[in-house]
């Protein structure tokens, strides 16, 4: 919901550092931003929450950072796309299920893998209509997006799930509520897209 704002902001302040990464290709920082999401899992499976934190963010600040040396440098691609989403996967599983391990219980897995099915649906929802969208859009002049992909927005996206998971970490005693929370959310955005597929799609 938040994503087109924060965006804007987040290349706004990653310009000047994406400027002088001439010679490190994105998909490096990517890879980068994946071993600090997998670090920051493995803490958090030991309840070190202030560094799981500092991972999840340092995760975040590389995923912006590799597009933002992609466009800077005119070095974007398909690939780094693609590995860019799926790195993204990977530390949206890994976080709340090292969270469950750290502090196990019936409840707190049961809402984990409630959050992870809704992970799950969204991923449905979105993707075959990101497939669409781009088909629609070839020979179509350039909308400005900043994104590999294209999709309809919803009311959880990036900036979301970067808030929620930040509240998972600091107060992990709560996280089977801020679980089915967020859950719920995704759920919502799931039947926004929906009701969007029922209003433009043949």
């Amino acid at each position: 919901m938040l994503d087109g704002y924060f965006r804007t902001v987040k290349d706004a302040l990653l310009l000047p550092l994406a400027r002088r990464l001439t010679a490190i290709p994105p998909v490096v920082i990517s890879l980068v931003g994946l071993i600090c999401g997998l670090a920051a899992a493995v803490l958090l499976t030991q309840q070190q929450y202030g560094w799981g934190l500092a991972g999840w963010l340092l995760n975040r600040l590389f995923d912006g950072l590799d597009g933002a040396v992609a466009r800077t440098h005119r070095r974007q691609s398909n690939l780094g796309g693609y590995l860019d989403i799926l790195f993204d996967f990977v530390a949206y599983a890994a976080i709340p299920l090292a969270l469950a391990v750290g502090l196990p219980s019936q409840m707190n897995f049961l809402a984990a893998a409630f959050l992870l099915a809704t992970f799950y649906l969204n991923a449905a929802s979105w993707m075959y209509l990101a497939a669409v969208l781009e088909k629609r859009r070839r020979g179509v002049r350039d909308t400005g997006e900043l994104t590999t992909i294209t999709m309809p927005e919803g009311l959880v996206g990036g900036a979301e799930t970067i808030f929620f998971y930040c509240m998972f970490i600091i107060w992990p005693a709560q996280m089977a509520l801020l679980f089915a929370l967020m859950g719920i959310l995704v759920i919502i955005t799931v039947v926004q897209r929906v009701i969007w597929a029922l209003r433009f799609l043949d």
